[in-house]
């Protein structure tokens, strides 16, 4: 648990990730977007799905953020990314804001690069924290 900026969030994540029908990895980007920038979080959100699905074995452009307008069991500021196709399962995130500053914690199945997915979101100059599943 290096590199926890922090702790509450990253239990929080944790719990996420506990065992289901997949087992899945996940990661939380800290931006500095306050809760004016919706429009940059959004993008941040999009660049991370992008490099998630490209560690994951997809095409980012075979892939689409399903925002779930229409379905009741979704938050507001909960997205999915799924593949054109046959709308599989990519990742899934929500986007908080905490103490001023908006946070992606975004999930994805663990068979992803993680690491290399933890590195090419420090490339797009964002501290990020990695949470790995059991």
């Amino acid at each position: 648990m290096a590199d926890v900026i922090d702790h509450d969030l990253y239990q929080r994540t944790k719990a996420l990730l506990e065992p289901g029908e997949i087992q899945l990895n996940g990661v939380i980007v800290h931006t500095e977007y306050d809760g004016s920038e919706d429009v940059q979080m959004m993008q941040a959100t999009i660049d991370v799905g992008d490099i998630v699905a490209e560690h994951s074995g997809h095409d980012p452009k075979d892939c689409f953020v399903y925002s779930g307008n229409d379905d009741p069991d979704f938050s507001s500021n909960q997205h999915q990314g799924l593949t054109l196709e046959d709308e599989e399962f990519v990742w899934e995130c929500q986007q908080l804001l905490r103490e001023g500053a908006f946070h992606i914690v975004m999930y994805y199945e663990a068979s992803a690069d993680h690491e290399a997915i933890l590195e090419e979101i420090r490339d797009l100059g964002f501290e990020v924290t990695g949470v790995e599943g059991d």
